[in-house]
């Protein structure tokens, strides 16, 4: 539904509505893309994604805030320092992973029945040949615009969250 709502707004041709909501998007899969194959097309760089991307954030967090505080006692770091923190550990996971994210992308919308890409690597070399390395960060920019405000918050909200608990 997420390809389908951004193939929407691109504004460049009018696209069917493909699927009424997540049950009928299930359906719809398991009929004809694979049955439960098709449900999850895309896991191998998303799990190439997640699994290094959050190591990397996680830790380029921790490491800015001990940064700003100037040793291991983070406690007394202001909501600015945290917000800093965050935004930065964020762009730090999108730097790092976009490229298997872009990946992901083009084959969860790969066609079923007449796929472009074989797999990952497939997807990787012939995104190379046809765009270079440029190809693998297309949409850059605004997953950035979105991912610093994002996690900038998300580790604020964590860390207020933790303190009023204890």
């Amino acid at each position: 539904m997420q390809a389908q709502s951004a193939l929407a707004g691109t504004g460049t041709a009018a696209v069917a509505v493909k699927y009424g909501g997540p049950m009928d998007v299930a359906r719809q899969v398991l009929r004809s893309e694979g049955g439960m194959r098709g449900l999850f097309k895309g896991l191998v760089p998303t799990m190439g994604r997640e699994i290094p991307g959050n190591a990397i954030m996680f830790g380029v967090y921790e490491a800015l805030k001990q940064r700003f505080a100037g040793g291991t006692d983070t406690s007394g770091l202001s909501r600015g320092y945290l917000i800093v923190a965050g935004g930065l550990a964020g762009a730090s996971f999108w730097f790092i992973v976009y490229p298997t994210d872009v990946i992901k992308s083009v084959l969860q919308v790969d066609d079923y029945k007449n796929p472009k890409f074989s797999g990952s690597f497939d997807a990787f070399r012939k995104i190379m040949a046809s765009e270079g390395f440029k190809g693998l960060y297309k949409g850059f920019g605004p997953a950035m615009g979105r991912s610093v405000p994002a996690n900038a918050a998300c580790f604020l909200a964590y860390e207020m969250t933790r303190s009023a608990l204890g």
